[in-house]
């Protein structure tokens, strides 16, 4: 049993003798019914659907007409086509899952197409975990109206009642005859629909699902462990050149020229435009070392970022703000903390994080004619469209941005930039334009996830009640780099090239939780981090935007309260928690630990290796997640194992529980990571992390004994939230929680480094 995800959309590999028919003579050969949430254009396959010809293209999907979402084909296969992408989390099997579902058909039969922003719908992309809430739940739909049509074609044509018929396997039968019968195909007969979605049909029971809410495998696994898989990186176009951006050597390094004298083997151009450099060479090695060795003179420029991590702590902190925020105010923090037999004041600082891809991002881009086409990695293809018909002076209809399978990137990585810088290049020289990014250009140069220094004040009374809970951050809006390239301004080649603004926003750093206390506020500060928008320093989401940074220090504090009011973590939690859903993840989370009321540190152990155990727990858009953490540390060393995580998740009903804990697990292994040893490093002129040595991830020798998951509330009556990020959120808290129920240490930074663990041991430094 499989489903066949879709992706590769350029009419060249294989696909020629489709690329030139229009919709309706596609359909008239073919026989095809097109209902799929994008374009209409296609047939009975994902060649043919994803064949839109050479434009224009439509300027927006009409994602109220059925004919707009699903396809079935003279065969009977199904293509659905939605306006989401897959970053590696496997969600076209869900996809699948679903229209097999609604149609009643095999799901080795259905075929799911994504983020093509002529023959898809414009959904955005995918973010914000909403790929099953918005994608799933519009496929469901199309699937239910799609399915009443069909019932209503196969009553009329085999003369009975619709209540006296039933689907199989793409075949509408007679209950009492299932000899009288008829086929989704043979309905069809090359007739569209043309009914808009009524939002009147109703979805399949969820009593009746035979597909949905099963764990079955990922299709796309077998394809990446035998070579199959198609990735962006695999993309050619005939004559298509190469190239490799310059960057300034040093933030704010102006452009002075280089030596057009020099004579390296396969240069064909260098392109120049304000302080945006690029070469271009016949083979991707040639740019490679032309780009290596091209003497290209810069400026000095002064400096511009802080001296170190202890500096831009205090920046931060210190920095009047250009922006401020209050979401939550009850009672009096100020005259409760003055009155508290017991203060907490404490600073957390959290780092600016590199998205780090495995591989650096990959574009094409061909501008050569009146149309523009982009092929690109990233989550958002349908924004990038509109930047690109800027940058081209094109109307948007004559603009196509196909998405294919990149690296992964969970939130804005250097996918978007590279499709610029491709779309720039191409326009420039008036030819097919490959941009392979290297290791450096992906670390040093893509947008970082914000730092942050957030101030926490807590207060217990006399008689160990906690009074007091008092939240205030202080850093870098994670939406100076904007969530989606809309405008060419929002791309780093505009920053460079001069003159052009990024629609960067406020993105308020806020934690999410139900706590009640007498006196509570929760406030956010940002400081102005335009200037950094030519630079590797500049800011932008990373996966669960901010969620990290904020509970790192709303739970790692929640657990100091804890600590002084000399109750158990897990006890004051469900003491203060108000919201009915958030304590149940703590418990069970609890529960299948095994967790063991006491109080935090735990007793001291003998011998240089200590161990430990941390709650933390997070609610994002509806889902709540709780997540214990067991450590053990050489004292000596300050080497730290995360040896087992439990996870509780409550994201409502499951198409696919096996996908569902896939996606946890991978959710937790990056954020361990993000925790344990990611931390963007620079100096005043430049970003210095450039490589795996000096931007280090977790490798497999890091990986816990054990994993378990505990899905709580999926029950088809619960509506489906997202999970794509929420398992992130509670990571670094749980075992900063961890570390100092083993060690009596309360680390107040991340990332919890082997260095900066002994130094917070030997009382080197204050933590």
């Amino acid at each position: 049993m499989s489903a066949h995800i879709g992706g590769v959309s350029n009419g060249l590999n294989g696909l020629d003798g489709l690329n030139g028919l229009s919709r309706r003579e596609f359909l008239t050969a073919m026989g095809g019914m097109v209902v799929s949430f994008a374009v209409p254009t296609a047939g009975a396959s994902v060649g043919a659907l994803v064949s839109a010809g050479a434009g224009p293209w439509p300027e927006k999907i009409a994602a109220d007409a059925l004919d707009s979402w699903l396809m079935v084909g003279a065969d009977g296969r199904v293509t659905a086509a939605v306006g989401k992408i897959d970053a590696g989390m496997g969600i076209g099997t869900s996809f699948a899952q679903i229209i097999a579902e609604e149609l009643d058909v095999p799901m080795e039969s259905v075929t799911i197409h994504m983020g093509d922003t002529a023959t898809t719908p414009d959904q955005r992309g995918t973010g914000s975990s909403n790929g099953i809430i918005d994608g799933g739940s519009a496929l469901r739909s199309a699937g239910a109206e799609a399915r009443a049509a069909l019932m209503a074609m196969a009553a009329e044509r085999l003369k009975v009642p619709q209540d006296q018929l039933m689907t199989t396997n793409g075949v509408v039968s007679v209950i009492v005859a299932p000899e009288r019968r008829v086929t989704y195909a043979e309905l069809v007969g090359g007739k569209r629909f043309d009914i808009k979605m009524s939002g009147k049909a109703k979805p399949k029971d969820a009593s009746l699902y035979q597909l949905v809410g099963k764990s079955l495998p990922r299709e796309d696994v077998a394809q990446k462990v035998t070579a199959k898989y198609p990735y962006m990186v695999d993309f050619k176009l005939p004559g298509m050149l190469h190239a490799r951006v310059i960057r300034p050597p040093q933030a704010n390094a102006k452009y002075l020229g280089y030596d057009a004298k020099q004579k390296l083997p396969g240069l064909l151009n260098v392109v120049t435009r304000g302080d945006f450099v690029a070469v271009v060479c016949q083979r991707e090695e040639q740019a490679i070392k032309v780009a290596r060795e091209l003497n290209v003179k810069w400026s000095t420029p002064a400096p511009v970022f802080s001296k170190s991590y202890d500096a831009l702590y205090q920046r931060l902190r210190e920095t009047r703000p250009d922006a401020s925020e209050e979401n939550q105010k009850n009672g009096d923090v100020v005259a409760a903390l003055a009155v508290a037999a017991t203060k907490l004041d404490v600073f957390y600082e959290y780092p600016f994080q590199s998205h780090a891809c495995m591989g650096p991002a990959c574009a094409v881009a061909d501008m050569s004619g009146d149309h523009a086409q982009v092929w690109m990695g990233g989550q958002k293809p349908y924004p990038l469209r509109k930047a690109v018909a800027e940058l081209a002076g094109l109307r948007v209809e004559r603009v196509r941005v196909t998405w294919l399978p990149g690296p992964g990137s969970y939130g804005m990585n250097d996918a978007d930039d590279a499709a610029i810088d491709a779309a720039f290049i191409s326009k420039e020289i008036g030819k097919p334009v490959r941009v392979q990014y290297s290791r450096a250009d992906g670390t040093a140069w893509d947008p970082k996830g914000p730092p942050s220094a957030i101030h926490l004040r807590g207060g217990i009374d006399e008689k160990g009640e906690a009074i007091l809970y008092h939240f205030e951050s202080h850093g870098y809006s994670g939406r100076v780099r904007p969530s989606g390239t809309d405008r060419f301004g929002d791309s780093l080649a505009a920053q460079l090239i001069g003159g052009y603004k990024a629609n960067s926003s406020n993105l308020f750093q806020l934690p999410s939780e139900s706590y009640k206390f007498a006196n509570k506020r929760r406030a956010a500060n940002l400081l102005d981090w335009t200037p950094s928008l030519n630079t590797g320093l500049r800011t932008a989401h990373l996966r669960d935007p901010d969620g990290m940074a904020t509970c790192f220090a709303s739970e790692c504090f929640i657990d100091e309260l804890a600590h002084a009011a000399k109750m158990d973590a897990v006890e004051f939690r469900l003491k203060h928690l108000s919201d009915a859903r958030h304590k149940a993840v703590v418990k069970a989370a609890a529960d299948k630990a095994g967790w063991q009321t006491r109080t935090s540190p735990k007793s001291p152990e003998h011998g240089p290796v200590v161990t430990g155990r941390g709650i933390a727990y997070a609610p994002r858009s509806g889902t709540v997640v709780a997540i214990v953490a067991e450590v053990e540390i050489n004292m000596d060393t300050g080497k730290l194992r995360v040896t087992r995580f439990v996870a509780a998740h409550d994201c409502g009903f499951v198409v696919n529980p096996l996908s569902l804990v896939g996606t946890i697990e991978a959710n937790l292994m990056q954020a361990m990571s993000r925790a344990m040893f990611e931390a963007v490093q620079f100096d005043e002129y430049k970003v210095t992390s450039s490589d795996w040595l000096s931007y280090p991830v977790a490798d497999i020798a890091d990986t816990p004994d054990q994993i378990d998951v505990v899905i709580i509330n999926n029950t088809p009556d619960m509506k489906s939230t997202g999970a794509g990020e929420p398992a992130t959120r509670p990571v670094a808290a749980a075992i900063g929680n961890a570390i100092f129920d083993a060690t009596g240490v309360r680390i107040r930074r991340v990332p919890f480094s082997p260095e900066a663990l002994r130094a917070a041991f030997n009382k080197e430094i204050k933590i």
